[in-house]
């Protein structure tokens, strides 16, 4: 038994190893299904779609900043989106601003994932 387990720690091993060992660990981990869309929570009350674009351009071109806003009172919901021209400026983004201080408030960054909700509207 000891032996099976073994064989089979090596070759999940084979199959699941990085081939690059100098690329770093992060860059593996964004390697699939990411896209150049962004999750920004935590986002101050007074951030405007300007100064989240202005934050999040250093690393690259920025298409694309929405707070999401209540329909009624038009306040931020304290959380938004930032899209970017490519995958691996929006992977620079992700590692390098999250849990930075974006006006004066700490943001947590991450994958935007697709709404399933439109997604099975446009079928």
């Amino acid at each position: 038994m000891a032996a099976a387990l073994r064989e089979m720690s090596k070759s999940f091993l084979r199959h699941t190893s990085h081939p690059h060992p100098h690329i770093p660990p992060a860059h593996f981990l964004f390697s699939r299904g990411f896209s150049s869309k962004l999750l920004v929570k935590g986002i101050s009350f007074t951030s405007t779609e300007e100064s989240l674009t202005q934050a999040f351009s250093p690393f690259g071109k920025v298409l694309d900043a929405n707070i999401v806003r209540n329909k009624v009172t038009n306040k931020s919901k304290g959380f938004g989106y930032v899209t970017f021209e490519t995958e691996e400026d929006a992977e620079k983004a992700l590692v390098n601003m999250n849990g930075k201080m974006v006006d004066q408030r700490v943001v947590l960054v991450d994958k935007a994932w697709p709404d399933k909700r439109k997604a099975k509207n446009a079928g």
